[in-house]
């Protein structure tokens, strides 16, 4: 009897890691078909150098903020712009620096502050963007920015980055930061 029950329960383990990985792979397909620009893209890449919480890279944080957010946005059923929710959510980071080391020009005291600015302004130099993925991206610390985000879609990315942040902070989710310090000493 206990040797049934352990096999039921197998196969049900067996078919939710199934369901979850179907679930990733297709939430992947969705950030590459509208994104695949941005993947490819010479400074998008450089954020794989920068660490953002615990030992998280920035570049697999907004990847997980991108997938987090498709994730809310179908449970929800919120009806939002696939595309630009993705979008926004790659670029919500963008400001190609690392925030842990302060250098002469900024200390990078107010990083929290300031940093949606720039990664504003470094997006505008490399994509066209449209008046919601600028609101992803100028907003999405809100409340920290005081004027709260002004669309759907900068709701959503919003509250997957806070998500994200805590999981990465408690070192509840890991990250590829010991593939950067290889890097480093290489």
């Amino acid at each position: 009897m206990a040797e049934r029950m352990l096999r039921r329960r197998t196969k049900r383990q067996a078919w939710k890691w199934q369901r979850k990985l179907n679930c990733y792979r297709e939430r992947q397909r969705q950030i590459e078909a509208n994104a695949s620009d941005i993947l490819k893209s010479k400074n998008f890449n450089r954020m794989k150098e920068y660490i953002q919480h615990g030992d998280v890279t920035v570049n697999s944080h907004v990847m997980d903020v991108a997938r987090y957010s498709i994730a809310l946005s179908e449970k929800l059923h919120i009806r939002c712009s696939r595309r630009e929710l993705i979008r926004g959510a790659l670029l919500h980071d963008y400001f190609l620096y690392d925030w842990h080391i302060p250098d002469y020009e900024n200390p990078h005291k107010l990083h929290g502050f300031y940093h949606p600015g720039v990664a504003l302004r470094n997006a505008l130099k490399e994509y066209h963007l449209t008046e919601r993925e600028k609101d992803i991206i100028r907003k999405h610390m809100w409340p920290l920015t005081v004027i709260p985000p002004g669309c759907r879609e900068a709701w959503i990315v919003t509250t997957a980055d806070k998500w994200c942040s805590l999981l990465e902070t408690l070192h509840m989710h890991r990250g590829h930061g010991a593939i950067l310090d290889k890097l480093k000493e290489g």
